[in-house]
């Protein structure tokens, strides 16, 4: 891709999901996610009704009249996006390609941090982590992070769960919200995802296409493994192989919803084709009614 078709994608991402930050899921984002902690702001006369603990005794002492300190939430930030670029990306049914959709939901959550002047980083990875970009605050940040996650050209096509969280949880030492897209089509995470929830607030996206969930009956076709590039002549008139293979789709869904609730960690699911607007806005409302 060239720099002018690549400004060009950059551009048009920008002016779509900025807007839907701006005008949608920033005031969800802001309120979906808590502070650090508390940090003190002022004093002031005490009240009545005010906890006698946050009585600030030295100015009491002092002006003799009892005053108490405030605090006020720490609302900054720490927003990491952990986008999976595996060979798997490049498939879609949908008239789009997961790695599209993921770029979109990728730039409209950097917006939303950048709205509320968070941090915002990412950590692409493949079965090995492909590129980590720091949190920093401010667009040219949220640019930076759009043009990998459009230009990124991974070293592998397969996936690994497990090593770009194991990665996280070694970098990433303060806590910070973390959102993980991948289709999940991966084992052998779920320790690893346990870990980070502890320390961070975890958010897994799931996308999925809808050809994925029932395979039709196509007859003997070439299939072709995105991620282990070899292809192989599959006869999906066999009942057995369709039930074969929609057997193990089902397992990896399983394994994807029990290894976020045994973590306690948030999981949504967007499907490829449909609005990942209503599916964002439905978790963050759904999650502020908490």
């Amino acid at each position: 891709m060239d720099t002018r078709e690549l400004l060009k994608k950059v551009r048009r991402i920008e002016i779509k999901t900025n807007r839907l930050s701006s005008h949608l899921f920033s005031g969800e984002y802001h309120s979906s996610f808590k502070g650090r902690g508390m940090s003190f702001s002022e004093v002031r006369a005490y009240q009545y009704g005010d906890d006698i603990r946050s009585i600030d005794w030295n100015v009491t002492a002092r002006l003799r009249e009892p005053y108490v300190k405030v605090f006020e939430e720490e609302r900054e930030l720490t927003l990491m996006i952990v986008a999976d670029i595996s060979g798997s990306g490049d498939f879609g049914t949908q008239g789009q390609l997961r790695r599209e959709i993921t770029t979109e939901i990728g730039a409209t959550l950097a917006f939303s941090a950048l709205q509320n002047n968070d941090k915002v980083g990412l950590l692409l990875f493949s079965d090995g982590v492909e590129r980590y970009i720091p949190p920093r605050k401010g667009r040219s940040q949220v640019l930076r992070i759009i043009r990998e996650m459009i230009e990124y050209s991974p070293k592998s096509k397969k996936t690994n769960i497990r090593v770009a969280l194991e990665y996280l949880n070694a970098v990433q030492r303060k806590k910070g919200i973390v959102f993980l897209l991948s289709d999940y089509l991966d084992g052998d995470y779920q320790k690893a995802l346990s870990l980070t929830a502890r320390k961070h607030d975890l958010v897994g996206i799931r996308l999925k296409d809808s050809f994925e969930k029932k395979m039709p009956n196509l007859g003997v076709i070439p299939v072709f493994d995105a991620e282990t590039q070899s292809q192989h002549w599959v006869d999906f008139s066999s009942s057995h192989i369709r039930m074969k293979y929609e057997l193990w789709m089902q397992s990896m869904d399983s394994y994807f919803t029990k290894s976020f609730r045994s973590a306690g960690a948030d999981q949504l699911e967007v499907e490829l084709g449909t609005s990942y607007i209503h599916a964002l806005l439905g978790f963050f409302k759904k999650r502020n009614k908490r």
